[in-house]
Formats: structure tokens, sequence, C-alpha cells
């Protein structure tokens, strides 16, 4: 990722209400996941792996982390951070706000 491309997307999201992004991050889901849904019918607390939530798949997992890291300048380091931080669209808004910080900090 260039330079000003992550100040850019680091600045575009600090002034990003709660709302703003968790409506961001439904937006990706569908878009890059090629969802059959549209973001309005993803509930925030819906889980998006599994039978009884979204239905997403191990491949859905590598785009996701890919989407989130285009999309938010957020990178996922391994699989023990993802089953974590991906499991509904609330836990991708706090990792995302949460490692936000940590750049900011930086």
């Amino acid at each position: 990722m260039t330079g000003a491309l992550f100040i850019t997307t680091i600045s575009t999201f600090a002034f990003m209400s709660e709302a703003d992004l968790h409506r961001r991050i439904k937006e990706m889901l569908v878009k890059n996941l090629m969802l059959q849904v549209t973001a309005d019918q993803i509930g925030d607390d819906l889980p998006l792996f599994g039978p009884t939530g979204l239905g997403l798949d191990s491949i859905d997992a590598l785009e996701l982390v890919v989407s989130m890291e285009k999309t938010f300048g957020v990178g996922v380091p391994n699989s023990e951070v993802a089953g974590k931080a991906l499991q509904t669209v609330n836990t991708i808004h706090d990792y995302i706000l949460e490692k936000r910080g940590s750049l900011e900090q930086a």
C-alpha cells in the first residue's frame, strides 16, 4: 500500500461516524463477496459464518481479509485474530476501530 493511500484511508475513517462505518462494512461485504442480500438486510450482530447467519466459508474469509485491507487499510495477521474479528459486522467494526487507534498512535 502506498503512503498516500494509507494516510488518506486513515484520515477518511477518522471522521466517519459509527453508523457510517457499519454501513461501509456491510457494503463491502455485499460488493466484494457478491452476496445475494442487500447491506440493509445484514444485521450488526448477524453471524457471518455458519448456517445461522450469512453462511460465509473459508474462501469468503480470505476475500474478506483482502477487502478489509483494501477498503479500510486494516490487515488481519492470522487465523486466530480472524476468528475473533470476523464474527459479525460489530466485531469487524470494533476491530477496525481498535486497529485505527493503534495506527493513529504510531
